[in-house]
């Protein structure tokens, strides 16, 4: 048997349709030597600090910065995520080969391979599907294109290597700074792409703390004075 793992199930539907898989189970669709399953985007995801070590649920200065000597991975809490996670993890064990259909890009790559290593089956033979439409035509071609998974190895890499970077930099940087600066339970958000953008827009937008201060000072300043001629 083969089993083919789509990102989404609108996109598992139309593969099983094409593959003429058209017995509906649970979690995954049935038929011609073939069974097509969807991941529901990333079900596999790195582990949390205190997956590693219960003492490092509490945030402090002291046990940081904090990184794993090596990256440990684990299903997405939600049940649904959990069923479908376990509905892949027997059919691909189960399997003869394993068909990546997951998004043609760096995203959906991490996907498959993320679940692929969660579900220990590594060193299932496996093949890359490179799907860019899913018109009839687009589907027959890319089945006729199928490559070895070992030909996206640096695909791979490059996405697993910035996985692992937002997680050093955001966990690390969100509880540094929510520990230094915040109070009453307010959480500084930090992120590797997300601090760098939100800082060139401050940038942008404003023209710098203290003129953004003094026009903050002189609307207030005509709002009450309009509040005493109004009285």
């Amino acid at each position: 048997m083969k089993v083919v793992l789509a990102e989404k199930p609108s996109v598992a539907r139309d593969l099983a349709a094409f593959l003429k898989a058209n017995s509906r189970r649970e979690g995954y669709f049935e038929g011609s030597g073939y069974q097509v399953t969807w991941a529901l985007g990333h079900l596999a995801e790195l582990k949390e600090p205190a997956d590693y070590d219960p003492a490092l649920k509490k945030w402090s200065l002291d046990t940081l910065p904090f990184v794993p000597k090596q990256f440990e991975l684990k299903p997405r809490g939600d049940k649904g995520a959990r069923q479908q996670f376990a509905i892949i993890k027997r059919l691909f064990r189960a399997a003869d080969s394993l068909v990546c259909a997951t998004d043609a890009g760096r995203e959906g790559e991490l996907i498959f391979r993320y679940i692929l290593t969660l579900a220990g089956c590594e060193h299932k033979p496996a093949e890359r599907l490179w799907l860019n439409s899913l018109t009839s035509q687009a589907i027959q071609a890319a089945f006729r294109s199928l490559r070895p998974l070992a030909n996206y190895d640096n695909l791979y890499a490059a996405a697993r290597c910035r996985s692992e970077a937002d997680w050093i930099v955001g966990l690390n940087a969100t509880r540094n700074y929510t520990v230094r600066y915040g109070s009453a339970g307010i959480l500084w958000s930090l992120g590797r792409v997300q601090t760098p953008v939100l800082a060139m827009i401050v940038r942008r937008e404003f023209r710098g703390p203290v003129e953004l201060f003094l026009a903050s000072v002189a609307e207030w300043d005509a709002h009450i004075s309009h509040l005493i001629m109004a009285a």
